[in-house]
């Protein structure tokens, strides 16, 4: 899929998309409350083949994701983004199986034991939560929320041999043509954030679809409002908003201060899911003195973000510099706000 680039240095938006919808997470905000990862369940996974599917999940890092190493798995582009490469499907072990627990005994046989799997539990998803890396008194990780990332060159779109698979024009969405979908499945191998999922009991290929119903204001109220993972979100660490709007948070966050980076760009799919990197206190001495290094590495950051995170990471430091000195930071505001007319902005386009 071909792009264009107004020379100005934007990230460019695919050929024939009129506006592209984008999402900024800041990672410093997310407290692993999977409030998100329910408010997208309840709406749009909670049967019919897709018990397993979470199209948002809240991940630890370091840690193996869901689907379980999905990072190892292949999908996406060549170094010089023209050919596909090779992708593994998951297996169903490797997004978790459903356990069945001593619900019966404790429920109705009397029993006075905790509840617990029947079996023997060795995965499933969130198995590694809050374990991370590092040792004391240095250890260290977060939390990674993730969604379909909407890609400017998505692989999935390529790798559909009926173009079940396409972008919207009006927002840059990607959806499944659910009429054309035969559930080849070559979308799920092909997507290396392995954010495609197979219905068994549709025989088709399911993925998220940014709430689109919502942000068309197809709501009972008739509003605009912005995917249910970033509305019921309670830290608010989501921004929705288009990239070619120059007043909204997301062109600001990623064109003009470019403090919000990609997940393993090297994947060469130009995600439209962004995210601010995580900061953490500095480590510290097993006697508790604060010493002069970062506890989460860079090298770590930079293999989940690329070299851009260190500009990034450093275009904020200064940022924040600038507050303790008592002067004004736009992009701290940014940051920092609690109101949601700032954080999303869906409605600016409606009259083209």
């Amino acid at each position: 899929m071909s792009q264009t680039d107004d020379g100005d240095g934007d990230v460019p938006i695919a050929d024939g998309v009129e506006h592209q919808v984008a999402m900024v997470m800041d990672l410093n905000k997310c407290i692993g409350c999977q409030t998100c990862t329910i408010a997208c369940k309840t709406n749009w996974t909670e049967s019919g083949g897709r018990e397993y599917m979470y199209w948002n999940n809240v991940e630890t890092k370091p840690g193996s994701g869901y689907p379980r190493d999905w990072e190892e798995m292949g999908g996406g582009w060549d170094d010089d983004g023209t050919e596909r490469t090779p992708g593994d499907l998951p297996e169903k072990e490797e997004y978790g199986r459903a356990w069945d627990f001593n619900h019966e005994a404790i429920m109705y046989e009397g029993s006075d034991e905790p509840l617990r799997p029947m079996e023997n539990a060795d995965w499933g998803p969130n198995w590694d939560e809050d374990e991370g890396a590092g040792e004391f008194p240095n250890s260290y990780y977060f939390y990674l929320p993730r969604i379909c990332n909407h890609c400017t060159h998505p692989s999935c779109v390529e790798a559909c041999p009926r173009s079940a698979i396409y972008k919207r024009e009006e927002d840059g969405i990607v959806l499944v043509d659910q009429d054309r979908c035969r559930g080849y499945r070559y979308c799920v191998e092909g997507c290396p954030y392995k954010k495609v999922f197979y219905n068994a009991q549709q025989k088709t290929s399911e993925k998220c679809i940014f709430c689109y119903p919502r942000i068309e204001g197809e709501g009972p109220d008739g509003e605009v409002k912005p995917p249910s993972c970033a509305e019921d979100c309670p830290p608010q660490l989501r921004h929705v908003g288009f990239l070619d709007d120059e007043d909204g948070p997301i062109h600001k966050l990623v064109n003009e201060y470019e403090v919000a980076v990609r997940l393993h760009p090297e994947y060469r799919t130009e995600p439209n899911v962004y995210y601010i990197p995580p900061f953490a206190p500095p480590q510290t001495s097993e006697s508790g003195e604060t010493l002069d290094a970062e506890r989460i590495p860079r090298d770590y950051l930079e293999e989940l973000f690329g070299q851009q995170v260190n500009e990034a990471l450093n275009t904020i430091n200064r940022e924040r510099d600038r507050v303790r000195r008592g002067e004004e930071s736009e992009l701290m505001e940014i940051l920092q706000t609690v109101n949601t007319d700032d954080q999303y902005r869906l409605e600016v386009f409606d009259d083209d």
